[in-house]
């Protein structure tokens, strides 16, 4: 274990790199404690300050996670999100089954909250709105992987199981279904990143300057109107979005080697 004071890498991202390709060749597992930050730093020849801007990166990056009194370790597996909220959709109904043994819902809360803007704009509504908010944590068995929250019309959800502190054993849009006598038909995901709030970065266990992934997620009805508003936090390094498709052969007509979508 060697730092190259010549090089044109500055020692921290030297050192990362090094830890980086020991993780990925399984020396240390997930879920396993790296040695501390004075004995890597007596390893390298370096200061302490130079192993913890290494560790910052790797936390940044989702490889590492820090546990204050306990050290610092391997994170877990990174999160597969297959074809964003269509699974929920799909025959697998809800979570996915290769996810179900290392992902666990839990329901935080169910209440009336004012509308964040875009959950308002989706809706047709002022930002600020109240709605019925139902908020969840997804997690693995060594960390926090999702944070989230489904919105409704109150009007929608009145008197129903919708409204109130109850954990179902299948996907909460069949509850909805149910309960409202309303049906999914067709359904839009908007994907975006930013950086998180402080709220997500302690409840995700990220640091304020890690990107998060946010997937805003509207199911309308046959009538193109909204039942459910959901959005999901991910942490960005810790997430792979997975998306499969078909590709189309040649239509019939078209002339060879002229495409017949423009791309501008």
């Amino acid at each position: 274990m060697t730092v190259n004071p010549g090089a044109a890498e500055v020692p921290h991202r030297q050192i990362a790199a090094q830890l980086r390709a020991r993780i990925h060749r399984g020396e240390w597992g997930p879920g396993e404690r790296l040695p501390s930050i004075p004995a890597i730093a007596t390893a390298y020849g370096v200061a302490k300050q130079t192993v913890q801007r290494t560790i910052d990166q790797l936390r940044i990056e989702g490889l590492l996670i820090t546990r204050p009194g306990s050290g610092t370790f391997v994170r877990g597996t990174r999160r597969r999100l297959n074809r964003l909220s269509r699974g929920r959709y799909g025959p697998q109904r809800g979570y996915h089954t290769d996810l179900a043994a290392r992902y666990r819902q839990h329901l935080v809360s169910v209440g009336r909250s004012p509308a964040p803007a875009e959950v308002a704009e989706a809706f047709g509504l002022a930002p600020g709105a109240d709605l019925v908010a139902r908020r969840h944590l997804v997690r693995t068995a060594d960390s926090p992987v999702e944070v989230g929250v489904s919105w409704f019309r109150p009007g929608d959800v009145a008197g129903t199981v919708i409204e109130r502190t109850e954990v179902f054993d299948r996907p909460l849009y069949q509850e909805v279904e149910e309960a409202t006598g309303r049906r999914y038909a067709t359904a839009t995901d908007h994907l975006s990143a930013r950086l998180p709030t402080r709220e997500e970065a302690e409840t995700l266990q990220i640091r304020p300057d890690t990107p998060v992934l946010v997937l805003l997620h509207v199911g309308y009805d046959a009538d193109h109107r909204p039942i459910e508003v959901a959005q999901a936090t991910w942490p960005g390094p810790n997430t792979t979005l997975t998306e499969q498709y078909r590709v189309p052969g040649p239509r019939p007509g078209l002339p060879d080697g002229e495409p017949d979508i423009a791309l501008g």
